[in-house]
Order: structure tokens, then sequence, then C-alpha cells
């Protein structure tokens, strides 16, 4: 395997395929992190959150959000294979199997949302020069592009994607986008924007920390091709911090200063202003890219552990066309619940992960992964517990299912849901680990001494 031949499955990559050092990973966190989607996700914080209080939640969610994301970089490139096979060493075999449809799920469905905002932008673009827009055509040739860039793999697309083409139009459009939010915005009166209110401080950090934490279960994908765990830890966590940050602050401004808080609205407003906007959207559209190639990408890497002898490429070519399909036949809806769900899921698994790697020396063996029991019942428990907590804390979900708990919560955490529920989890696993190895010593203590001579 090199840069032209991508595909590698869910046994561990070996050293000679370790290529992917910090100036890599940084720049390739940097291109997940800024999106149309996170953007607009600021939408989720304003107004309801007075313009501070905003800011406040976005710099304490983005901290805590990217510490958890730079471990689980680590513990990929320490274990050197794929997010959800990595979760075989603290669920079992069977027991990851939960987590990696959960996942599949949540990474077809971002995949979804981003060619729709690609397709979007594509239209309002193609309207504005050409004077037809025909977002269905564009889904599908972005559907087409998202498959292209999946069949590289995470090599070929930081090396010849990334660092060639996509960082550039990156740093020009995200430029041109914050010059345009600010250009007509009251900075004064911004800054001392009141908040509406239903909507409480620790709710704002859990839906910023929720958008980080989505990537967690994607980490290893990537970072099993890192150099080292230092390098996976810093690239990813300093990569997605600071346009972390950026991004979110960015849509409070385009929220409150230009009314936008939908995703589709904002490739319309762009290209309705002068050449550079159109030119900037074109540049928008390409940032959507790397989101796409991530999540289709990772979605068929997760399916493998499911179905390890599918053909890698087989299983990405499915699932673009699917979200292609699913990107042409639905409209953008409200995904800020999702991300507030997914948040109460994901969090407390990266709870049970990091503490069962660190009760293992903070390191996992092939063995660890490959030749544990097929379902470990504890671990399992503990991320239920840290599910159940947070749920309880803060109901999140579609209308019927917060329709069935919310009688139950005692209210919306003041502080975040995320903290408790990954302590929770933390905490649970760690006492098992301990329990566990408390029962092996004694077992071991009651064993006969060999005989002597």
């Amino acid at each position: 395997m090199d840069e032209r031949t991508p595909s590698w499955g869910i046994t561990p990559v070996p050293e000679r395929l370790r290529v992917l050092g910090l100036v890599d990973l940084t720049l390739l966190w940097g291109n997940l992190s800024i999106s149309l989607l996170v953007i607009v996700a600021a939408a989720g914080l304003v107004p309801m959150l007075s313009f501070q209080d905003a800011l406040l939640a976005i710099l304490i969610g983005a901290l805590a959000g990217n510490l958890l994301l730079g471990l689980a970089a680590a513990i990929g490139a320490d274990a050197r294979v794929p997010g959800m096979v990595v979760l075989r060493a603290p669920l079992g075999q069977r027991g990851s199997y939960l987590p990696t449809v959960v996942n599949v799920a949540q990474n077809l469905g971002w995949s979804t949302f981003e060619l729709i905002i690609i397709s979007t932008a594509a239209a309002a673009l193609s309207e504005r020069v050409f004077g037809f827009s025909a977002r269905w055509l564009w889904a599908l040739l972005f559907g087409a592009v998202s498959l292209a860039l999946g069949l590289l793999g995470p090599i070929g697309f930081v090396r010849r994607y990334v660092r060639k083409f996509a960082v550039w139009a990156v740093a020009a459009s995200i430029a041109y986008l914050t010059w345009w939010a600010l250009d007509k915005a009251n900075l004064h009166e911004l800054w001392n924007t009141r908040g509406t209110g239903g909507l409480s401080l620790g709710q704002g950090i859990d839906l910023v920390m929720a958008s980080v934490i989505s990537w967690t279960p994607l980490a290893a994908d990537y970072t099993r091709f890192a150099r080292n765990r230092r390098g996976a830890f810093w690239g990813a966590g300093v990569g997605y911090f600071f346009p972390t940050l950026w991004c979110f602050a960015l849509g409070a401004v385009l929220v409150l200063a230009r009314d936008l808080s939908d995703p589709a609205q904002i490739p319309s407003a762009v290209a309705s202003g002068s050449v550079i906007a159109v030119v900037a959207l074109l540049m928008l559209t390409v940032d959507e890219s790397d989101e796409a190639f991530a999540d289709v990408y990772s979605t068929a890497v997760s399916l493998q552990n499911l179905l390890p002898r599918a053909p890698q490429r087989l299983l990405i070519a499915v699932v673009a066309a699917v979200a292609t399909a699913g990107a042409i036949a639905i409209s953008l809806g409200n995904y800020l619940t999702f991300l507030f769900l997914l948040g109460s899921v994901f969090v407390p698994l990266f709870g049970v992960l990091l503490a069962d790697w660190l009760a293992r020396g903070a390191h996992y063996s092939e063995r660890d992964i490959f030749a544990g029991p097929a379902v470990r019942w504890a671990p399992i428990a503990a991320w239920i517990v840290g599910f159940v907590l947070y749920q309880w804390l803060s109901p999140v979900g579609p209308n019927w299912w917060t329709g069935v708990v919310d009688h139950l919560s005692p209210g919306h955490a003041r502080l975040t849901a995320s903290l408790p529920s990954f302590m929770a989890a933390f905490g649970v696993t760690l006492l098992a680990a301990w329990i566990d190895s408390t029962r092996a010593a004694t077992r071991r203590s009651r064993e006969p001494l060999p005989r002597q001579g």
C-alpha cells in the first residue's frame, strides 16, 4: 500500500505505512474542522445565550472536546486499527458491534448532510453564474467527488489533495467569509447582545463538545497511519481546536448580524454579493468535500468491523451512492438535535475506551483487540450508565424520545451533562478493571507453588 493503493483493512497498520507526521495530521484535522455545518451550529447557541456566554461555551466546549479528540487520536496511533475495531478491546468483538452500527448511522447521516450543503452551494453558484440551479445534478457530481476522494485513502487524501489544494481553498474561503460576516456587523452591539433564554450555558457547552466528540469514533481511522502517538494527539487536538473556535464564533456573528441560522441560507446569501463572493462560494464548496470524504471513508471502514472480508473499495462506493441518493431525495432539516443525541452516545463511550486503555498501561496490543472475549459486559454497563446519566441531566434526541424521558429529568443541566456522563462511564470502567485485576491477583496467590527439584 502507498498513496496509489490506499485500501487497508482492520488488521494493524505496519510500520512502513505509518507515514503521516504532525504537519500532515494538523492540516487534515484543521481542514475537517472548517465546515458550513460547524459554522451554523452556532444557531444552537445564539440568540438564546448572550454573545459573551456563547463565546464562553465555545471556549470551554472546544477545550474539553478537543482534549478528548486528541486522546482518541493517540489511542488510534497506539492500536493502529480503525476506531470501531479499537472498541473490541474494551467491549469485546461482538460488544463492539452496537457502537459500530450507531457510528455507521451517524456517518451516513453526516455524509448526506454534507452532500446537501455542497449541492446547495453549487446550485446557488450556478444560479448566479449560469441561470440554473439543478441541485440534483450537483449532488450527483459531488457524490462522485466524495467517492474519488474516499478511494484515495487517508495518505493519498492528505498528501495529494489537502496539502496541494484544499488547504489553500480553505484559507481563502474562511478569510473571505469572515470579512463578509464582519463587514456590516456592529461589533459593540454584538458584544452586548443579551440572550433570549431557553438554553443554559451547560447545554451550550454540550453542543460544542458534541460537534467535536462526533469525530472521536473516526479518529483512529486516520491516526492509525500516524508516525507516533504524540503527533496524533497534537495534530488532532490542536489542528481541530483553533478552527472550531473560529467557526463557532463566526457562526454566532452570522446568526446575530445577518440572521442566518440555516446552513442552506448561507450559499444563497454569499452568492448575492460581488464576483469575489462567487469565487469564495466556490471555495466554500471545495471546503465541504473534506468532510464528505471523511464521512464516506469512515462509514466504509466502520462497516469492515462487521464485514471484515468485504472489499473496502466496494463499501466506499456503496456508501457514496446511498449518501448521494439521500442528498437528492431529502432536504436539510434541523440537525442540532442530531448533534446533542450523538454527544449523549459517544461522550460516555469514549470515557469507557479511555479508562480501559489507561487500565492496560496506556497501550493496546494486537492480542487485546483480536483475542479478547466476545462481550465484556462491565464496560458496556458503564457506557449505559453514562448515557442514562446524560439523558437524565439533559434529555436530548427526537421528540418521541424526549417526551418519554423528559418527565424523569431534574431539569436541564446548568453546567454540562457531557462531563458528568464522561466521568461516570470512566469511573465505572476503572472500578470494573480494578475488581478484575484484584480477582486475578487473588487467584494467582491461591495457586500452588511449583515443586523445586
